[in-house]
């Protein structure tokens, strides 16, 4: 079997299977320059007739990208386990050898049931999805008849440049309303949400719920700089959390401001960073059995912004772990009696 040939995998396919001919009922749409089919097919037969075929396999006419098999079991889980619905469409370009036969009158396609009768555009992990699935279901499909390579080419390309994308921040933010929250999501949830709409924030109108925004803090960069502090919140209270972390994050702005690397804590990079120190500035606060206030914490980072240059917040490196390091060592004190 063609390294770029999946199809039929977890599934026993007979020969007789492969050579008969399927037909079903179809609307022929026309959208600009080109004809395509809409119909549902059952996954199973999906699994059996359709192929990719890879930049790697093949480098001269490839164009799909390597199968992540994680993904694709993802799916198959999801549909065994009756979870929900996959709606979307998978779209697919005949090839020559499913001899793709359109009547008019009954509005039906038929089609030879071979391996490779059709080449996916837009749905692999879908489809490798379904082939890996004990169970069958109905999927809606598009297809494409007459198309050569470069078209065939193109039209991946006009998928996945045209159409896009729901953003992660999106889809986060969401998660309370379909339910599907973790703890911790929903713990920091609340902390994101206290930070955005109390009226004494550090963050406020610095923080971006649903939408990747140049400027602000997303949901996203906030539940991924605190997610390391989630251990040291075990039994606290959110509005508990936000009272910490509101001295703490004043306390950085006020410090970052006087060295001149004003709004420098909505950089992505900046603000990991300073949540990666959190918990070490806590612990100096909490040994001088001093309240988690704004004073308390800019007592205790005092040191800090005493020996960090503002480029360091004005132009962070790249990585949260090299800014944290050179912020870690700038707060170490020496001893003194």
């Amino acid at each position: 079997m063609p390294k770029d040939d999946w199809t039929g995998l977890g599934r026993s396919v007979t020969l007789s299977a492969i050579m008969s001919t399927l037909s079903f009922s179809v609307s022929l749409i026309t959208q600009g320059k080109h004809k395509f089919y809409t119909l549902s097919m059952p996954s199973d037969v999906l699994a059996e007739t359709c192929f990719v075929s890879t930049r790697h396999d093949d480098p001269d006419g490839g164009f799909q990208r390597q199968l992540d098999i994680k993904r694709a079991t993802e799916i198959s889980k999801y549909i065994d386990e009756g979870l929900g619905t996959i709606p979307g469409s998978i779209i697919l370009s005949a090839q020559p050898e499913a001899y793709l036969s359109y009547d008019r009158n009954k509005k039906t396609l038929r089609f030879e049931k071979i391996r490779r009768a059709f080449l996916i555009i837009d749905g692999q992990h879908r489809v490798y999805g379904f082939s890996l699935a004990k169970a069958s279901l109905r999927v809606p499909v598009v297809i494409y008849e007459g198309l050569d390579r470069v078209a065939e080419s193109r039209l991946f390309i006009d998928i996945n440049t045209k159409q896009r994308s729901v953003p992660n921040e999106l889809l986060l933010d969401i998660k309370n309303m379909a339910e599907y929250e973790s703890d911790s999501e929903s713990l920091l949830r609340e902390v994101f949400d206290l930070f955005n709409r109390d009226a004494d924030s550090p963050l406020q109108g610095l923080l971006s719920p649903s939408d990747r925004i140049k400027g602000k803090i997303s949901r996203v960069t906030f539940n991924a700089a605190l997610k390391s502090l989630i251990s040291a919140f075990v039994g606290k209270e959110p509005e508990d959390i936000y009272s910490a972390l509101r001295g703490f994050v004043a306390a950085f702005i006020s410090g970052a401001n006087e060295k001149g690397a004003n709004g420098a804590i909505v950089k992505p990079v900046v603000f990991r960073a300073v949540m990666q120190l959190f918990p070490q500035v806590a612990q100096r606060v909490k040994d001088k059995n001093a309240s988690y206030s704004v004073n308390s914490f800019k007592e205790a980072l005092a040191p800090m912004f005493s020996r960090l240059k503002a480029r360091s917040l004005a132009q962070p490196p790249i990585s949260p772990t090299a800014l944290f390091d050179e912020m870690s060592e700038a707060l170490r004190t020496s001893f003194t009696l």
